[in-house]
Formats: structure tokens, sequence, C-alpha cells
């Protein structure tokens, strides 16, 4: 595998860790009261290109591959987790299915917008009724005219509130149902008939917002359908692995940052006449957090490798998933402990880590949907 990096690229990851470091960290804790991510921040990754990681350079985004990707999006990683949800969001499951499914004409529409970040994008497939079980979705779109009709409502969806372009999974044939009778729209926030309904209130992740999207009517043009009428749920899934790819990298980020944080405490924190460093109990813990974090590293780069290579990784994305998310929530875990009290306080950043990252392991496909998926593809590759 080979992993060289342009020079460009490592100017603006060195460039991105300051701007996290220096600056969104700074307003991370009004983050957390005010539950609204300052504009000059979100104005500021517009300025660097952030929200165009996902989008080819023809339509003003990066192009950059997903191993470029995922090593700018661990260090949005170690940043305020709201922050990076709200960025990461948009340029992983907001984007892909457009980039990848949308005809020339839907992207030269869409995609320039949401690259220079004027636009935000979003994800609308979880319902009340279909969240692992994301074949038991009830949105439903009719075809009339030169329009497709959308009834329904789907929830949890995240950057809801703030977007202007909702990739949005529906029902167009109930009897076919995921064996061909889903299909991907392109939805405007502005399309007669779409609403926002309840913004959730939530353990973690203050100023990344949640929110239900209400479908009465709404007409949905036919040149926005993604890719091919009924091929919908095979998209779905298509967009949700190049995500979970991109999730694991914001993981490994946090992982990062945490073990940072952990570290310098424990040199600085005194107890019994000396640094709880020099305790074998707080060096065993800073050592498996290090080692869980060069393992989500190892596997993510891995795995985003194998994309650029145009290789199947059906199975390992939901791998790279389950294992970085996993991972962050026993680093996580680990730094509160080091930080004792203290990790349990708001003044530290490492309870409200803790708490953002527990939602890791349900987003972007619950970790027992990652575990069934690998034993699956384990059994049919194995199949007696």
């Amino acid at each position: 595998m080979d992993f060289s990096i342009s020079e460009e690229i490592r100017d603006m990851k060195r460039t991105l860790r300051n701007f996290v470091d220096n600056e969104v960290e700074k307003y991370s804790q009004q983050i957390e009261e005010e539950d609204k991510i300052p504009q000059h921040l979100i104005d500021k990754a517009k300025e660097m290109g952030l929200f165009g990681m996902s989008i080819p350079e023809e339509y003003g985004g990066l192009g950059l591959s997903m191993v470029e990707r995922c090593l700018l999006l661990e260090e949005l990683g170690r940043a305020n987790m709201s922050f990076t949800t709200y960025i990461g969001a948009h340029t992983g499951i907001g984007t892909t299915g457009i980039v990848e499914l949308g005809s020339e004409e839907i992207k030269r529409k869409y995609l320039p917008d949401m690259a220079s970040g004027k636009k935000l994008g979003a994800f609308a497939l979880t319902e009340p009724d279909a969240g692992s079980d994301a074949t038991n979705i009830k949105t439903t779109a009719v075809l009339k005219g030169d329009r497709w009709i959308l009834n329904g409502r789907k929830h949890f969806i995240t950057n809801a509130p703030e977007a202007d372009i909702f990739t949005v999974i529906a029902v167009t044939d109930r009897e076919k149902g995921s064996r061909g009778g889903f299909t991907a729209f392109v939805v405007e926030k502005n399309f007669p008939g779409f609403s926002i309904g309840t913004i959730e209130k939530k353990m973690g992740l203050r100023g990344s917002h949640t929110a239900e999207v209400i479908f009465e009517d709404c007409e949905v043009p036919v040149e926005n359908v993604l890719g091919e009428v009924g091929r919908g749920y095979a998209s779905a899934l298509k967009i949700l692995t190049k995500g979970r790819v991109a999730l694991a990298a914001r993981c490994v980020g946090a992982c990062d940052k945490l073990v940072e944080l952990s570290a310098r405490y424990a040199q600085q924190r005194i107890q019994f006449g000396k640094p709880i460093a020099s305790f074998q109990a707080i060096q065993w813990m800073l050592a498996e957090m290090a080692t869980d974090t060069e393992a989500a590293r190892a596997l993510t780069y891995r795995v985003a490798w194998m994309v650029d290579q145009g290789m199947s990784v059906v199975k390992e994305g939901p791998m790279v998933k389950l294992f970085a998310s996993e991972a962050l929530g026993r680093v996580a875990d680990k730094a509160v402990q080091i930080h004792g009290g203290m990790g349990y306080m708001k003044d530290f950043p490492v309870e409200r880590f803790y708490r953002d990252a527990r939602i890791t392991r349900i987003y972007e496909g619950t970790n027992e949907i990652q575990r069934m998926i690998i034993a699956q593809r384990l059994l049919k590759e194995f199949e007696l």
C-alpha cells in the first residue's frame, strides 16, 4: 500500500491542526453552553475548502482521495465533535450520493454551492420505524407527471435544521421493497411540501443539530432522482459505506486528542507527592489508549486505500466503523478515569468527549448492524 502524500496536503493538514487546536478549541465551551457553532468558525472552514473535501475539482471541490480526506478528517476529529459532525456529515453522507450517483445536470446544479459551503448537505434515511432495519422505511414517492410526490417522515437527521439539500431514500414500489422498490432523491428545503419538525435534545453533540424531516405531498422534479429508480437501497448502502470510513478517521482524531490530554494531565496531577504518570495503573491506561488509537488509525487508512483502489469494502467498511468507534469509547472512558473527579466536570474537555463519543457507536449504522454485516460476509466467503 502506497500512502505517499503531497506536500500540499501535508501543509493543509498542518494548517488544519493549528486551526482546530488554536481557534476551534477556544470556543468549545461556548458551543456547549449556547448549542451553537460560531459563524466565524464555519466561515473559516469554508475559506479552507473543508466543505469540498469529497467533491471533485471540476465542481469546485478539493478532489481529494479517500486517504487524503481521512488525513484531514482525522485533524477535524480533534476538534469539538459538534463542529466535526457539522462538516463531516456534509462531506460524507451529505454529498457522497450526489458525487457518486448524480447525473451531470444534478452535479453541476448542486455540487459547486455544496463545495463552497454556501449550501449544506444532509442524508435522510432513518425513520421512526426504520433505524437499524433500513428496509422498513415508510416514506413513499409516487410519480405524477413530471414530479415525484413524497409523503412521510424522517427523524434523527443530522444538520437538518441548517441543511439546504437532502439525499432522501423513499419507497417507490412497496411490493418490491428494498429489492428494487426504493429510490434515492435530491430534495431541496424550499420544495413545496417540505418542512423541518422537532429539533431533538441530545445527550451530547451540542451545536450539531438533529431534527425530523417531514414530507407532505412534497414535489420533487423527475430529474432529481439519484441513480436508477428502484436502486435506492443499494445507493444508500454505497453512501453509508464511504461515510463509515470517514467517520472512522474522525474517531481516530478524537482518540489522538484524548491521549494527548490525558498524558499531559497525568504529568501535572500530583498525588502522594508525585505525578500520577509515575503510577503503573495510569501508565497502563495510557499505553492501552495509544495502542487502540494506532490500531484504529492503521485499519482506517488501509480501508481508505482500498476505496481509492476501487476495491470492494462491503466487509471492511463496517469493520473500520466498528473498531474505530469502539476504540474511541474505550479511550474516552480511560481519559475520564485518568482525570479522576476532574474528568467528570464540564470544565474539562474529556467530559464532553466522553458524552459525544457515545453516538459514534450508533449513528451511520449501529455497531450491532456492523457486526451482522461482517459476519454475513465472512459466512458467505467460507460457505461450505
